[in-house]
Order: structure tokens, then sequence, then C-alpha cells
């Protein structure tokens, strides 16, 4: 806007002001009937000033990986067990504190959980910000659901996950919560879950990432999941970790005769 080009400075005093108050009561109109731009522009706000509240690895995470033990499990040789903050209250709420913080700065209005981790982390989170949490388990679990197509993990092939049909609504902003991100083939497999239902997801979280997994090179031979979202369609939605291996040295001491006997499933 220019003021010159508007001649508010040739005009009375009485004139210039009823103008300017005019344009104060318009501008912010104007600026919320383009919705999408204007959202990606609060979405962005939000997002930096909780971005470095509580970064990867900073001091929380670094708190909080000392009770994120590592096992062989499944065939991997560190499988990260949550059960080892879950056994100690203090810890585990001040997972929930640092998450329910973030998403009430960012704004959300459904917390989704993944079978099956996300539905131990996902409803203190949602009471903590007194919103819905909705179940994505696997196939044959619930009535009136959709499912997704099948996906990949880094365990193997799965068949998709399903949502009540009637839990996300259009223009819903979804926060997908699990225990630990790898490849991402569970979270793309949520967040189309969503896209169905016409709602957005405004972030995935979890309290472990593998940045091993997030762009490797192609002679590593490790799946990325930067390459699956974009083939998803799903580049525009971010994840966020608290914890990243980096910082999880806590190895396990296994009792004597300990057998890995671990379900591919």
């Amino acid at each position: 806007l220019c003021l010159d080009c508007m001649n508010i400075r040739s005009r009375p005093f009485s004139c210039r002001l009823l103008l300017l108050t005019s344009l104060l009561l318009v501008l912010p109109f104007c600026i919320s009937t383009n919705s999408t731009e204007a959202g990606c522009i609060n979405h962005n706000l939000r997002m930096t000033s909780v971005s470095s509240k509580y970064q990867q690895d900073g001091p929380e995470a670094k708190e909080i990986a000392q009770y994120l033990p590592y096992f062989p499990f499944k065939g991997i040789p560190r499988f990260y067990d949550i059960g080892g903050f879950l056994f100690e209250p203090e810890i585990f709420q001040k997972i929930v504190n640092i998450f329910a913080d973030r998403y009430k700065e960012i704004g959300v209005d459904v917390i989704a959980g993944l079978d099956a981790r996300g539905f131990i982390l996902g409803p203190p989170i949602a009471l903590a910000l007194k919103k819905p949490f909705v179940m994505m388990r696997k196939k044959g679990k619930m009535p009136n659901s959709i499912s997704s197509d099948d996906y990949q993990t880094e365990y193997g092939s799965r068949s998709g996950i399903t949502v009540q049909r009637d839990k996300i609504k259009e223009g819903d902003r979804v926060l997908v919560i699990d225990d630990l991100v790898a490849t991402g083939g569970t979270l793309s497999s949520a967040i189309s879950l969503v896209k169905m239902l016409k709602g957005t997801v405004v972030e995935c979280a979890c309290v472990v990432e593998l940045k091993m997994f997030i762009n490797p090179s192609e002679e590593s031979g490790l799946p990325s999941r930067t390459k699956l979202f974009k083939e998803l369609g799903h580049e525009e939605v971010p994840v966020w970790g608290l914890v990243s291996e980096d910082i999880l040295t806590n190895e396990a001491k296994l009792p004597e005769g300990y057998v890995d006997d671990g379900e591919e499933h």
C-alpha cells in the first residue's frame, strides 16, 4: 500500500484519520481471505517459534536418551525400547509435557496415534491439550473404517492401516504420533489416511528419529524417507523427532541366556 498514491498527505487531517482507520480494519480481512497463503504464513511463524524451544538432541533429549536402552531384537542390532522411560514416571511426564507444549503452540484439532505404541504416547498428550484422540489400527480391528494401501517398513511389507471414517473431518489439523520413525512407511500410510478424509497433517511426531533414513546415499542401500514422501506426494508434511540415534548410546545389559525372540509383526 502506498500512502502517496492515495493522496492521503494532501487531505485534511480528519479525512486522513478516517482513511487510515479504515485501512486498519480492512487489511486483516484482506489477508485472511487468502486462506492458503495466510495459513502457511501463520503455520511457519508458529513452527519457527517452537523450533528453538525444544531442539532435537537438546538438553531435554539427552536426559530422556538415558532411559531409551537398545537391545538386539527382531534381528536388529539396536532396537530402542520405550519401556525404559515408561517405567520412569517423571521422564514419561517430561516427554508428554514437551509434546503438549510444542503442539499447543502450533495448534492441532485431532491427535492420531499409530498402532501400537502411538496408543501409549498419544492419549496423555491429547488429554493435556484437551483434544480428541484417534486410533490408527491394523486392518480388521475397528468398524466403520477406511484403509490405506499396503506399505513397506524397515521390518518388511505391511498391510494398510485403518482409521474410523467419522473421526477426522474436512479441514482438521491432525498430529500423527508414534514412538519412532525410521523409513517413514507407517507414517506415510497415516498421512494418506488423513488426506483421504480431507484433513491436513500438521506434523508427524516421534520420540525417536533415525536420521540415517532421512536421505541416505544410493551407495548405502538404505531406503530413503525423503524419496518415499516425495513419491507419495507427502513432501510438505514435516517430521519431528525429539531424540536421534546420535545420542542413543545406552546399551542394555543383557541377562545370561538372552534370546532374540522378537516376532516380525
